[in-house]
C-alpha cells in the first residue's frame, strides 16, 4: 500500500486497481487515501463516480470508461463490492451471505442474490412466483456444488419476495465481460482510471489476470492476530478522534472492544455514534460506551433516519419493522421522520442560498468541521438555538443533513412535509386502521 501511495504522489497512476479481501474497513481506508492523492475534493462532483459492484450494469460501466471527464482532466470510476471476480466455486459461500443478511440487511441480501443469479446463469423472472420450484435437486446441485438444495424452500421464496418488493431486476453482465477485459487490456482513454474493490476473488478468472497484468492488484488478508487487529484499529480510531477533537479513556476503549469484538467496521461505526453522543464534551468515558453502544432502539432510530436520508427503501423498511417490533409507538416514529425531513429541508434551503462554501456529499466529517461548520455557524447571527432549527443541532447532525439534502429538491421536501402533516391528522383524529401501512407507504414514496 505504501508503494502505491508513493507512486501516486509522484503522479504515476495505473489504469486499473483491484483492492480485495475480507478486511472491508481497511480496503475503504486504503481507497480513501488513494483518492485523496489522485483527485482534489473540488473536482470530484464531475470527475469521480461510484458504482455498485453487487448489481452492476457492465454496459454502463464500459460507456463510462470510454467517456472522457467533463472537465477534460482525470476521471476515476470506483466499482465497490464487485462480484465480477466470484466463480461458481464460491456460490455456496454466496448463499450463506444471502441467508445471513436477509434479516438484518435485506438490501444487501438482494444484491448478493442478483450476483448469485448472474454467476449461476439463472434469470430472476424465471424463478419468481412458483418458478423456483421447477428446479430439481439434481439441477441445483449441478449449479451449486456440494449443495443438494434441501433447504432452499426456506430462503429462496423469501429472497425472491424481497427482490420483487424493491423492484430489483437482473443485471446482464456475463455477455459484456469480455469487452470490459479487452478495454482494460488495450488501455483506457488518457486520464481515466478504474478502481475495483471486492471481498472474494477467483484468481483464475480472466478479468483478474488482465487487471494483474495491466494494473495493480492489492490483497487485504484477514488480520487474524488479535494484537495486530487491535493495533491497526487503535491507529484508525485515533485518527478519527483527533479529527473530531475527542479523546477516549482506556476503560472506554476496552468497553467498546467487548461490545464490538474489535471488528473494524462496527468499532468505527460505534465510535462515530459515540462522538455525536458526547456532544461538546471532549472525553469519551466507559459510562458513555455502556449507555450509547448496543442500545437497540437508538440503533434502529439512527438506521431509519439514515436510510431515509440516503433513499434506501429496503433499509428504511427494515428499520421501521424493528422499531415497531420493539413496541415503539407509531406517533413517536412519525415524529422522528418529521424531524429528519425538517432538517433536510432547512439544509437544502441553506445550500440553495449560496451562502455556504462549495462541498460534496462525499465530504469527510473532519473536513466539514474545519472548513464548513464555521461558515454554517456564522449564518446564525442571532445565536438562537431551538430544537426545531438545524442551527441548534450537534455538528454531526448538521453534517449528515447537509451531506444528504442534495438527494432531494426543495419542492420535494416541502411536499413531503405536507404529506406528514396530513398523515399526522389522520392518525390523531380518525384512528387509522393501519398506521404501519401509512408509514410504509410514506417511506417508500420519500425514498423513491
Amino acid at each position: 500500500m505504501e508503494k502505491i501511495l508513493t507512486s501516486l504522489k509522484k503522479g504515476v497512476v495505473a489504469p486499473c486497481y483491484l483492492l480485495y479481501g475480507e478486511e472491508e474497513y481497511l480496503i475503504k481506508e486504503a481507497l480513501n487515501k488513494m483518492l485523496d492523492i489522485m483527485m482534489p475534493a473540488a473536482d470530484r462532483d464531475f470527475s469521480l463516480f461510484y458504482l455498485d459492484g453487487e448489481n452492476i450494469d457492465i454496459g454502463g460501466l464500459i460507456d463510462d470508461l470510454l467517456t472522457p471527464s467533463l472537465l477534460g482532466g482525470k476521471k476515476i470510476i470506483v466499482v465497490k463490492n464487485a462480484t465480477l471476480f466470484t466463480s461458481k466455486d464460491d456460490l455456496g459461500k454466496l448463499i450463506g451471505k444471502i441467508r445471513s443478511a436477509m434479516d438484518e440487511n435485506p438490501s444487501r441480501a438482494a444484491k448478493y442474490f442478483l450476483a448469485f443469479l448472474n454467476i449461476a446463469g439463472l434469470a430472476l423472472e424465471d424463478l419468481q412466483g412458483a418458478g423456483w420450484q421447477k428446479i430439481t435437486d439434481e439441477h441445483w446441485n449441478s449449479i451449486v456444488k456440494g449443495d443438494a438444495g434441501e433447504e432452499r424452500e426456506k430462503w429462496l421464496p423469501r429472497i425472491l419476495d424481497i427482490c420483487q418488493a424493491s423492484g430489483l431486476t437482473d443485471a446482464a453482465i456475463s455477455d459484456k465481460t469480455d469487452k470490459l477485459e479487452d478495454i482494460i487490456k488495450n488501455g483506457l482513454p488518457a486520464g481515466n482510471c478504474l478502481i475495483f474493490t471486492a471481498e472474494s476473488v477467483d484468481r483464475r478468472k480472466k478479468l483478474y489476470k488482465v487487471i494483474d497484468e495491466a494494473g495493480v492488484v492489492l490483497p487485504f488478508a484477514e488480520v487474524k492476530k488479535e494484537n495486530v487487529r487491535k493495533e491497526i484499529l487503535q491507529q484508525e480510531a485515533r485518527k478519527l478522534l483527533e479529527s473530531c477533537g475527542k479523546k477516549m479513556s482506556p476503560a472506554a476503549w476496552i468497553a467498546l472492544g467487548k461490545k464490538t469484538g474489535f471488528d473494524f467496521r462496527r468499532s468505527i461505526s460505534e465510535l462515530e455514534k459515540l462522538i455525536a453522543f458526547v456532544g461538546d464534551r471532549v472525553g469519551i468515558e466507559k459510562e458513555d460506551v455502556e449507555e450509547a453502544v448496543g442500545r437497540t432502539k437508538e440503533d434502529d432510530i439512527f438506521a431509519l433516519t439514515n436510510a431515509l436520508s440516503e433513499k434506501n427503501q429496503l433499509a428504511v423498511l427494515d428499520a421501521l419493522k424493528h422499531l415497531l417490533d420493539q413496541g415503539i409507538h407509531h406517533l413517536m416514529i412519525l415524529t422522528m421522520i418529521s424531524r429528519e425531513i425538517r432538517f433536510l429541508l432547512q439544509a437544502r434551503l441553506l445550500v440553495d442560498s449560496g451562502k455556504l462554501p462549495k462541498f460534496s456529499h462525499s465530504m469527510e466529517y473532519g473536513w466539514f468541521q474545519k472548513a464548513l461548520y464555521p461558515a454554517f455557524s456564522e449564518l446564525n447571527s442571532s445565536g438562537i438555538k431551538r430544537e426545531g432549527l438545524i442551527f441548534g443541532q450537534h455538528p454531526f447532525t448538521v453534517y449528515n443533513a447537509l451531506r444528504n439534502c442534495v438527494r432531494f429538491t426543495t419542492a420535494r421536501l416541502i411536499a413531503l412535509q405536507e404529506d406528514l402533516l396530513g398523515m399526522e391528522r389522520s392518525l390523531k383524529t380518525s384512528g387509522a386502521s393501519s398506521p404501519r401501512l401509512l408509514l410504509e407507504n410514506f417511506l417508500l414514496k420519500a425514498c423513491s
